[in-house]
């Protein structure tokens, strides 16, 4: 394995669309979503132990988080769990592992990933993720992987590639769009020069840093306020000074839609981006009503077409329900039609605002 490959996996949201299973406390990347035994965060770490040697693979979380990753994957290293103080979007978490690795080795090619995104045929991620890192070692370029779309889903950005000038697998980019219309959507389709963009980014820490101080100066000013700390005792501390002054924003608005060196690697490795429940509905096994169930002790009658989970020890009684998602816990019960499941973070937030914050 290369030894300057490093990987950082992004896990400090909160999954509020998988509410009321995640809550604040206990998000989405540390649950078994899909009844397979493993939380999303250690089938992201086994992915990616055979990319780039062990002590190279960090996570970055969220501080009230840190207990729980280490309880869920005890083989990692305290030295490679980064606490962020606060959540501030994609953009601070990437300009400030940046900004370590710089200090830590400047030849360091770096693979971004979030922490909670399925992919069914590992092999060919592999494949895919050497590739990329090959890519940004030779070239002083960003880089992300796309995903042959397989719909005209509306809840992913696209990613508009040049289909003719390409080095080896990595085109150049043309345009970013997020979540576009169903028109639109169908247009992308259509077109054949589209792919979804997987939030997946790949660079070389030279490249990164060029890029921050061109498109994010002022952020990257701040990181730089503590480049005699990285990789010491003294780093939090500094860095829980610096986080606020840091602007809430993605990587994708701060840096990859406005840079020219944007390359993108069309992939097809069986992704999935499980941020709803639709999303781990149409990953899951199904009855021969069509049912998800995640449930030990179900009793259903004329139940059809239903994402459906529920506590192991509890029997659930379902009769004449057809294209809902249930989902019990302890102290809240979810019933929410599947056509209405992109308003939860909507009834999310009316909870908070009638109940306060103990149901999130």
């Amino acid at each position: 394995m290369n030894h300057n490959n490093y990987v950082a996996i992004m896990a400090g949201g909160i999954g509020s669309r998988f509410w009321p299973e995640s809550r604040a406390q206990f998000p989405k990347q540390f649950i078994d979503l899909l009844g397979t035994g493993k939380s999303l965060i250690q089938w992201t770490f086994n992915r990616f132990k055979n990319i780039c040697p062990l002590e190279n693979i960090y996570f970055i979380t969220n501080e009230q988080y840190i207990d729980t990753l280490k309880q869920q994957l005890p083989e990692v290293k305290e030295a490679n769990i980064i606490s962020e103080p606060l959540r501030k979007n994609t953009a601070p978490c990437a300009a400030y592992f940046a900004h370590k690795m710089a200090s830590l080795n400047p030849n360091a090619n770096i693979i971004m990933s979030p922490a909670d995104h399925l992919i069914m045929d590992e092999r060919q991620f592999e494949a895919t993720a050497q590739e990329a890192l090959n890519f940004v070692a030779a070239n002083p370029s960003l880089l992300t992987l796309g995903i042959t779309p397989t719909r005209p889903d509306t809840g992913y950005g696209y990613i508009q590639y040049d289909t003719e000038n390409a080095i080896g697998t990595a085109h150049p980019v043309r345009t970013f769009t997020e979540k576009p219309s169903l028109e639109l959507a169908n247009t992308f389709i259509n077109s054949g020069d589209f792919l979804w963009n997987s939030g997946i980014f790949v660079w070389n820490v030279q490249t990164i840093m060029n890029a921050l101080a061109l498109h994010m100066p002022e952020m990257h000013e701040v990181f730089q306020r503590a480049s005699a700390d990285y990789n010491t005792p003294d780093e939090y501390a500094i860095i829980s000074k610096l986080y606020p002054l840091c602007t809430n924003i993605s990587i994708d608005y701060g840096i990859m839609e406005k840079a020219q060196n944007v390359y993108v690697i069309p992939s097809s490795f069986g992704w999935c981006d499980l941020g709803t429940w639709e999303s781990a509905y149409d990953n899951c096994t199904k009855d021969t009503n069509n049912n998800a169930v995640l449930a030990d002790n179900p009793t259903l009658f004329d139940v059809r077409n239903c994402m459906i989970k529920a506590p192991a020890d509890k029997l659930l009684l379902l009769q004449g329900l057809e294209n809902y998602i249930i989902v019990d816990t302890p102290d809240v019960l979810l019933i929410c039609n599947r056509n209405k499941e992109q308003q939860i973070k909507e009834y999310v937030a009316e909870v908070k605002r009638t109940k306060g914050e103990r149901y999130l």
